[in-house]
């Protein structure tokens, strides 16, 4: 069975939503200052992908229980060094940027051993999952929180990976299973949940993600380049087990500290709020990450 766990008192306590209630708690600064080495977590380098571009590197964490057999197809894609030289063919304003080979038909770049079809994983069975639920009036699901950290939603029976800003899918084309993992695109602008289902989530970015954010809008339809002198070169994508050490820090969600850490977020108190608005949406408290080093 699907089990809930709640990290946050409701919000109809009325005395939460003054000025003064909202006072007597720490900013969302001063709560990330006060957490332990056991408020945070390492990710496993074997669920890390790191792209390399000239200009840095982007590091993302993949979400297996969510995508087994997407995120074992990207992992056998990214081993056999399928996305070396590839590149960025796509920027939209306010929506995604996505890389894929840009040759088609018998120009493009062989799959080697990896599937050219995926079965689609938009959602998966609710049972012996544990989702750290939030207090959200969300508009696309009655259950929303975090499982394993990341944005998680759920109908009770199903549970699924939300459109958040930074979160990794595979794109794929009218039919259901015509994404393999080859071509992914990561959210860069305002949360689009309509894709929520729709589409299979295999991870988010941890960091790294202005690389991608700040790079130039596409002219074409749906912000596709038009021209290769357009495209944003990658140099490599590696699994992190073979291109780095763990150095990257998660903050946990089902810690009492991040629980404060949304109740930090919900209740505004820093000098420049006048309002501390008294409720958050699941997209707005997306966990931070630090360097450890």
């Amino acid at each position: 069975m699907l089990k809930l766990s709640r990290i946050f008192l409701p919000l109809l306590v009325a005395s939460f939503a003054t000025n003064a209630c909202a006072d007597e708690l720490n900013t969302t600064a001063q709560v990330v200052e006060l957490l332990t080495a056991s408020d945070w977590r390492k990710p496993d380098p074997s669920q890390l992908m790191v792209m390399e571009l000239p200009d840095g590197v982007v590091v993302m964490e993949l979400a297996a229980d969510f995508a087994p057999k997407n995120v074992a197809n990207i992992r056998t894609l990214a081993e056999e060094h399928y996305f070396d030289g590839l590149a960025i063919i796509r920027s939209q304003d306010n929506y995604v940027v996505q890389w894929a080979d840009p040759a088609e038909g018998d120009d493009a770049r062989s799959l080697g051993s990896a599937a050219a079809t995926v079965p689609p994983e938009f959602q998966r069975s609710s049972s012996d999952i544990e989702i750290n639920t939030i207090d959200s009036r969300d508009a696309y699901a009655d259950i929303v929180g975090f499982a394993d950290g990341f944005p998680t939603a759920s109908d009770g029976e199903h549970a699924w990976l939300t459109h958040c800003y930074g979160m990794v899918g595979v794109a794929r084309g009218n039919e259901t299973d015509s994404g393999n993992g080859s071509s992914l695109y990561v959210i860069t602008g305002h949360a689009p949940r309509h894709l929520d289902r729709n589409i299979t989530l295999v991870g988010r970015v941890l960091s790294g993600i202005e690389l991608l954010s700040a790079l130039p809008r596409g002219t074409g339809p749906l912000g596709f380049y038009e021209t290769a002198e357009e495209y944003a070169a990658i140099v490599s994508i590696r699994m992190g087990d073979e291109a780095m050490s763990d150095h990257l820090e998660v903050m946990r969600t089902d810690t009492d500290a991040f629980a404060e850490y949304l109740r930090s977020r919900t209740f505004r108190n820093e000098e420049w709020f006048v309002e501390p608005t008294g409720r958050i949406e699941l997209c707005n408290v997306i966990p931070p990450v630090r360097n450890a080093d």
